[in-house]
């Protein structure tokens, strides 16, 4: 017999689970694969896992490199054609989402593609948390204590277009409400735009800048990334990678694809 719910409040919530019969989750990783690729993949599907138990997590990559035994996103659609593909893309990318969507055409499969990561309020979080980790803003403004090195002026860099600056402008906001210092978006992939960007900043009055770069990490190689805090002559925080508000971002896209609530991912009592 199944025990009764505790009442009030303060009663513990049940355990989720996936619906009997749900599609996989495949995670789409951007570029080719390599090892550093591999384990941030591992990571995230590793977390996702952990938050709805019994889910058929996947990832593959666009391109195989090499010897790498890792699978390719047309051959885990081969294995799991129904899936619910999320790209691992922090905001959206033209040239990366083209190519997925190439690659599920091809698969003359069912599965479906969901909407990028952002922009989210949880994105603005783990964008926080890796500015405080490399010392660059306080962990919780809501604590009085003083941080040397925090920066006064944030360069949010990402890559994809205009679009994607669009989509980070949103969630600049959401950072800058958090760390009360202004953020400005600056394009990866365009040259001089970091540059250029640091150059507003501190005609504003901002005098330590720091580079945030919202990016998973895949999509873009680490010397762009240095090269954008030495243009900008600041110091930089890491890519956002397997964050653990990343993995409840590629498990809601999942979610909101099946049109699943999370009375629907109840587990069923015992």
């Amino acid at each position: 017999m199944p025990r009764p719910r505790q009442p009030g409040r303060h009663r513990r919530p049940e355990p989720l689970s996936a619906p009997e019969g749900a599609p996989a989750l495949v995670l789409a990783v951007p570029g080719p694969s390599c090892a550093s690729a591999r384990a941030l993949a591992e990571e995230l599907v590793s977390l996702v896992r952990a938050d709805l138990p019994g889910l058929d997590a996947r990832f593959g990559f666009l391109e195989a490199a090499g010897d790498e035994p890792d699978a390719t996103l047309d051959q885990v659609l081969a294995q799991a054609p129904d899936a619910v593909v999320v790209p691992l893309l922090a905001g959206p990318d033209a040239e990366f989402l083209g190519r997925f969507r190439q690659v599920l055409t091809e698969s003359q499969s069912s599965a479906r593609l969901t909407e990028v990561l952002g922009p989210h309020p949880l994105l603005a979080e783990a964008l926080h948390v890796r500015l405080s980790e490399a010392g660059l803003a306080r962990a919780d403004r809501a604590r009085l204590f003083t941080v040397a090195t925090a920066a006064d002026g944030i360069i949010l860099a990402v890559r994809g277009g205009e679009e994607a600056l669009e989509a980070a402008g949103i969630t600049g906001v959401l950072l800058a409400a958090r760390l009360a210092v202004p953020v400005m978006t600056a394009a990866l992939d365009v040259e001089g735009s970091v540059r250029h960007v640091a150059g507003q900043l501190r005609s504003s009055g901002a005098q330590r800048l720091a580079v945030a770069p919202c990016v998973i990490g895949p999509e873009v190689s680490p010397e762009l990334l240095v090269g954008a805090s030495t243009e900008a002559e600041c110091a930089g925080a890491e890519a956002l990678g397997a964050y653990s508000s990343v993995g409840k971002l590629v498990l809601n896209r999942y979610t909101s694809a099946l049109g699943l609530d999370t009375a629907q991912l109840r587990a069923p009592a015992r």
